[in-house]
């Protein structure tokens, strides 16, 4: 007799042999014992997880010859036919290999003959978004008034591709991503079945590899069994899934915590000496890090000794900060990304690993840039926004008074200074709104110039009082193109130097735009509540006004 793969020998037969999908088999089954069974229903969920399979069940249940029940009997012609799939009253359709109009046809014309030897027709249809568009128009009408005696499965990974006029006639069920709990579960009772030695560290390595597939989970425990010659070792199936063991992604994480670089790099060369699949590396940093994070955040939590050790975990926990497990954690996400672009995996890994080694903040470090955010340690003190790039040199501080009399300082001391003070008397300074309309200022020119503040004149420059959020377009060559346009308007050579100021919000056109814009809004819905049939239909009919449905009118 051949061999038979665990998948094919270990799928379910019963509803109660399944793993998980709880939800899905409670309502098949009261659904099959009250006798209250929709005609079409919809399984969706990721590959082997188990929609084919209770599809089957379904079927057994339907056409068993002692009787329609959630309970089938396994052992009468009928349902050794299904296990053996050559039940002739159901028909498996793979919609992947059968897309066009023409094969659909076939089934509806065939649907109208009553069961050759069960109480129901089923169409079991397998990957049903891969049918063309005119397959599902032929389908529709038959889908939503089939004869009594026809029932259809229809089972997808991809069910955003069904149409709406689809899932409006189906029953649908979500089903879950097994757990690693569950798999490793299932695989220690077919171990336990087959007589075969295994060690608990290789079980959880597969579950942890199967990514929510049973079916997966199976297929690499076979390939395990093979690899192993007839045992289950730890070192073996990592050697065969390109993993490394958990204490050695822990090393990582112990030299990046005494900010060891000569440590950090030993422990990848010993790492890449097993020649591992570097994007699991990194997955299993992740993995590390998510749970030492929830050591740190939540209380109570203990982690799983068997996934990495207690002891070893709390005591990281204890060394790193929750915001330094939080960048290592997006660091080792994003570099998981990104190996594909690093001249070799190897290279793309140790990057990643020396990028969180050189964001990892020292006792008098300066806040530090990681993958386009800062950071800042409790003992690093804030510092004051970077000056921006200008065409004059730096504005000096005003200087202190003194008791011989001293000139009076310039309006561009006291703009520049901390912080920016705020003109009282505007006298002889453009209007910076009726600049900005007559030089036409646009897009990024435009967004820069309406969200700053005329502050003050110096000779032919301009002192403008920009948010902090905004100081990023406040360089060349927004800045000079915005000069250029403003000299045209003013018949004179102009020049513009913008200064960081975040109490300037609402003197700016922008800010000023927004106040008319909520004033009018404002009026809108006050002139739509005081309207004297809005209030009779609220009053006579219990009629509300939707706000957001408002809309001042504009001229």
């Amino acid at each position: 007799m051949s061999y038979q793969v665990l998948a094919r020998k270990w799928r379910p037969r019963k509803f109660a042999e399944l793993v998980g999908q709880e939800h899905v088999v409670r309502a098949l089954t009261n659904a099959l014992d009250s006798g209250r069974m929709h005609h079409a229903y919809l399984f969706t969920g990721t590959r082997g997880v188990g929609k084919t399979t209770i599809a089957r069940i379904f079927a057994k249940s339907l056409n068993c010859e002692r009787g329609e029940s959630a309970d089938p009997c396994g052992e009468c012609a009928v349902c050794t036919a299904v296990d053996a799939g050559r039940f002739v009253d159901l028909l498996e359709i793979d919609a992947a290999s059968n897309t066009g109009v023409d094969d659909v046809r076939e089934v509806i014309e065939n649907a109208q003959y009553a069961p050759a030897r069960g109480r129901f027709k089923v169409y079991l249809v397998d990957e049903v978004h891969m049918l063309s568009k005119p397959a599902f128009n032929a389908l529709l009408k038959t889908l939503e008034e089939p004869p009594p005696h026809v029932k259809f499965l229809l089972a997808t990974t991809d069910p955003q591709k069904l149409p709406v006029t689809v899932l409006s006639r189906c029953l649908r069920f979500n089903l879950k991503r097994l757990l690693p709990d569950q798999i490793s579960g299932q695989m220690h009772h077919i171990l336990g079945a087959e007589h075969i030695e295994y060690e608990e560290a290789a079980i959880s390595e597969l579950a942890r590899a199967a990514d929510g597939s049973l079916r997966d989970g199976l297929s690499l425990l076979d390939q395990a069994i093979a690899y192993g010659g007839g045992s289950l070792k730890a070192d073996d199936v990592r050697a065969m899934l390109g993993s490394v063991e958990r204490g050695q992604v822990l090393g990582l994480l112990d030299a990046l915590a005494a900010g060891d670089g000569a440590a950090l790099m030993a422990e990848c060369a010993r790492i890449a000496s097993f020649s591992p699949d570097f994007g699991s590396v990194l997955d299993d940093l992740a993995a590390a890090l998510h749970r030492i994070q929830l050591t740190q955040l939540v209380p109570g939590y203990r982690p799983d000794a068997n996934e990495g050790g207690d002891t070893a975990l709390g005591a990281l926990a204890e060394r790193l900060t929750p915001e330094d497990v939080q960048l290592y954690y997006q660091i080792a996400t994003t570099g998981r990304r990104d190996l594909a672009l690093a001249p070799d995996t190897r290279t793309g890994f140790e990057m990643a690993m020396l990028r969180m080694l050189a964001f990892r903040p020292g006792d008098d470090a300066a806040p530090a840039t990681a993958t386009g955010g800062q950071r800042s340690t409790p003992a690093a003190p804030p510092r004051a926004p970077a000056p921006v790039p200008s065409t004059q040199p730096p504005a000096r501080p005003a200087a202190p008074p003194a008791a011989a009399p001293h000139p009076q300082p310039t309006r561009e001391a006291a703009v520049a200074a901390a912080p920016v003070q705020r003109m009282v008397d505007n006298g002889g300074l453009p209007d910076w709104e009726g600049l900005i309309q007559r030089a036409d200022l646009r897009g990024p020119l435009g967004q820069l110039a309406q969200n700053s503040a005329l502050q003050g004149r110096d000779g032919n420059t301009l002192i403008l009082a920009l948010q902090p959020t905004y100081m990023h377009l406040a360089v060349e060559p927004i800045v000079g193109q915005i000069a250029d346009r403003i000299s045209d308007v003013m018949g004179q050579p102009i020049k513009l130097r913008f200064i960081s100021d975040s109490h300037g919000a609402t003197h700016t056109p922008a800010a000023r735009a927004a106040v008319a814009r909520g004033e009018a809004q404002s009026a809108a819905e006050a002139s739509i509540e005081g309207d004297p049939l809005v209030q009779a239909l609220k009053r006579e009919f219990g009629a509300r006004v939707v706000p957001q449905s408002i809309k001042p009118f504009e001229s």
